[in-house]
């Protein structure tokens, strides 16, 4: 596992809640995620296996790593994310867009609303972008992902010609439970696991309630979700994805089966939709 510990820092600009820091690692810009001791202390597992299952799929994804990095005596996990902008681009995040389509109406994550803007907006190419979304909604339904907010998305914008393609999959701690504790998975029963993988929520909303994922995905009345399953189920390789989570260090073996698990419990539901 690298060692971030002696890496080259820089003044940190990236947001969001979590612990972060701003490291040259080989050249290269990161954004180093540190666990979250109250709450998200499994968040590096979340962000390195959730973004390698988009990668897997198929999918233009962050680069990250999981790491090692020493704060006052304590060895912490990191996941260290690629900075994936360069002197010709930026990252123009999709809540950016939305405050500038419509300045009537504050945008959130109602999925009506979401759709209106990337309708609206004459910056983007709407069915691509459509086709995106819903391609990014299903592995996020299959890793669980409960915080793909209008910040944890967007469009890679080219600073001279001012064109915007949908960006890197980025942003992937609140995947796989990251709150769940080592003791807790232990009591976990066959039926409370299946539970567990059923009744995930994003953090999109129709008429005000958070999507059930596997609900939404089952009662199939999205046309637009529907033809992303048929895109992307193929693409979705079960195996390689187990090998991927058995071959991760730092990780119990207690974790890795719950994380292979509820994976498999989606991806038959997905199967079935299929």
């Amino acid at each position: 596992m690298i060692d971030f510990t002696n890496a080259l820092e820089e003044f940190n600009n990236y947001k969001g809640s979590e612990k972060k820091k701003t490291l040259i690692y080989k050249h290269k810009k990161y954004l180093v995620k540190f666990p979250d001791p109250v709450t998200y202390i499994n968040n590096a597992f979340s962000e390195y296996i959730g973004s390698n299952v988009f990668k897997i799929v198929g999918f233009k994804v962050q680069n990250t790593i999981l790491g090692k990095y020493e704060y006052k005596g304590k060895e912490k996990i990191v996941c260290a994310c690629e900075d994936f902008t360069d002197k010709d681009t930026i990252l123009y995040e999709f809540e950016n867009l939305a405050l500038s389509t419509n300045p009537d109406k504050k945008i959130e994550t109602e999925l009506k609303d979401i759709m209106e803007v990337i309708e609206e907006s004459k910056m983007i190419d709407t069915e691509s972008t459509k086709q995106e979304f819903w391609n990014m909604f299903v592995i996020d339904s299959l890793i669980g992902n409960t915080d793909r907010h209008n910040g944890n998305w967007g469009f890679l914008l080219n600073k001279t010609t001012g064109e915007a393609e949908f960006s890197p999959i980025y942003d992937c701690g609140s995947a796989l439970n990251p709150m769940l504790e080592e003791e807790e998975i232990k009591k976990l029963s066959e039926t409370e696991l299946k539970n567990l993988a059923i009744n995930c929520y994003s953090c999109l909303k129709e008429n005000g309630k958070k999507i059930n994922y596997m609900e939404y995905i089952k009662q199939r009345k999205n046309e637009q979700c529907n033809d992303a399953i048929k895109r992307i189920f193929l693409k979705i390789n079960i195996q390689e994805i187990n090998k991927f989570i058995d071959g991760v260090e730092g990780i119990s073996e207690i974790r890795k089966e719950f994380y292979k698990k509820i994976i498999e419990i989606r991806y038959e539901i997905l199967k079935e939709v299929c």
